[in-house]
């Protein structure tokens, strides 16, 4: 008969073989690996809720707000305060907010919102803001003209819309930079396409 410690030395040393095995994987994947063969793609993202209305911070309920260092995109899962000269953000109704890396992103989430925000729909967004190039401030995304092709590259190094409040500014930064000059009721969904050639893809349930 064995003795006792010899079966807790076998344990032990099959526990510390798979832990090795996991942290393996973990070092070179970058991804704790999931069980099952229903396990979830490497390149799915978790996507956090929209931040809550603050009525402590003195703004009124559909404004637009300073973007937290927390906040991630809702679309591309990138943190918009990195590059606040592209930022935007979407305000719902009852004063949840979502911000985004870009106009790009932003309208990415206009088009199909039900995606991003299971159980929300456009209808339920009171207000969208856009960061403007001119002016260094927000504007509603509606009212802004976009330039659409240019060679500006956006947060994720790939094209993007660049947003003005004067359609004059957008026109003279097209000439410059090239692309065309586009409104709001413009935008759509195969534009968007075209321009997110090359970013990071990130999958949605």
């Amino acid at each position: 008969m064995k003795h006792p410690s010899a079966s807790v030395a076998v344990v032990v040393r099959f526990g510390l073989m798979m832990f090795g095995v996991a942290l393996a994987s973990v070092l070179c994947t970058g991804s704790v690996p999931l069980a099952g063969p229903a396990a979830a793609p490497q390149d799915v993202c978790i996507v956090a809720p929209p931040l809550p209305y603050d009525p402590a911070s003195g703004l009124a309920l559909h404004a637009p707000r300073p973007v937290p260092l927390d906040a991630r995109c809702p679309v591309c899962g990138m943190y918009p305060a990195r590059n606040l000269d592209w930022a935007a953000q979407v305000v719902f109704s009852n004063g949840d907010t979502h911000f985004f890396d870009s106009p790009l992103t932003l309208y990415q989430y206009l088009h199909d919102v039900g995606r991003f925000s299971p159980g929300r729909s456009a209808a339920d967004i009171a207000a969208r803001y856009v960061t403007a190039v001119d002016t260094r401030s927000w504007i509603d995304a509606d009212h802004a003209s976009y330039v659409l092709g240019s060679n500006a590259m956006g947060p994720m190094r790939a094209g993007n819309l660049p947003a003005f409040a004067q359609r004059q500014a957008a026109q003279e930064f097209a000439q410059r930079r090239g692309g065309e000059v586009v409104e709001a009721n413009q935008i759509t969904p195969r534009m968007l396409q075209s321009l997110s050639t090359g970013r990071v893809k990130h999958q949605h349930p």
